[in-house]
C-alpha cells in the first residue's frame, strides 16, 4: 500500500469515530398501576380486561347495602368470601348477549349455579343459591 491509502482509510476511520453515535444503555421498567375499578351498573368480570357483567351474572351477596364489593385486583369482600353467580352470562361459557345499559331496572329473581370468591376461583359458599333474590334496595352499580 502506498502512503496515500493509508492517509485515506486513516481519516476516513477517524471521521466514521466522530459521526458514529454511542451506543444508549437499555433501560427496562415495569410498573403496575391498578387504577381504578370499571364503572359498571352491575358490577364487571373477576378476570382481565373486567369488562362489565350483565345484571343477573352475580348474586346479591356480591353487594353489600346495595353497593358491589368488587372482584378481581378490586375485590373488597370479606375473607374466605364465595358468592353465587349464574355463569350461564359469562363470556368465556359462551355468552353473547347484551351488556348492561346504565340505569336498567333491575329484576327480582337469580339463578345461581356456581360460587367463586372475589379472584375468579371456584369453590363452596355457606349457603344454598336457590333462594337468593334481588334485595330489597338493591341498586347495582356503584363499588366500594
Amino acid at each position: 500500500m502506498n502512503r496515500f491509502t493509508i492517509l485515506v482509510f486513516s481519516a476516513l476511520a477517524v471521521a466514521l469515530l466522530f459521526f458514529v453515535p454511542a451506543q444508549a444503555s437499555a433501560q427496562i421498567s415495569i410498573g403496575i398501576n391498578i387504577g381504578q375499578p370499571p364503572v359498571c351498573p352491575y358490577g364487571y368480570f373477576d378476570y382481565a380486561p373486567y369488562n362489565c357483567a350483565p345484571y343477573g351474572y352475580y348474586g346479591p351477596d356480591w353487594f353489600q347495602d346495595g353497593v358491589f364489593i368488587g372482584a378481581g385486583r378490586w375485590f373488597h369482600g370479606p375473607r374466605g368470601f364465595f358468592g353465587h353467580v349464574d355463569n350461564r352470562y359469562d363470556p368465556r361459557r359462551g355468552y353473547r348477549g347484551p351488556l348492561p345499559e346504565r340505569g336498567a331496572e333491575p329484576f327480582n329473581h337469580f339463578f345461581g349455579n356456581e360460587a367463586r370468591d372475589g379472584q375468579g376461583h371456584v369453590g363452596s359458599a355457606e349457603h344454598d343459591a336457590h333462594e337468593e333474590h334481588a334485595l330489597p334496595g338493591y341498586r347495582g352499580g356503584e363499588h366500594r
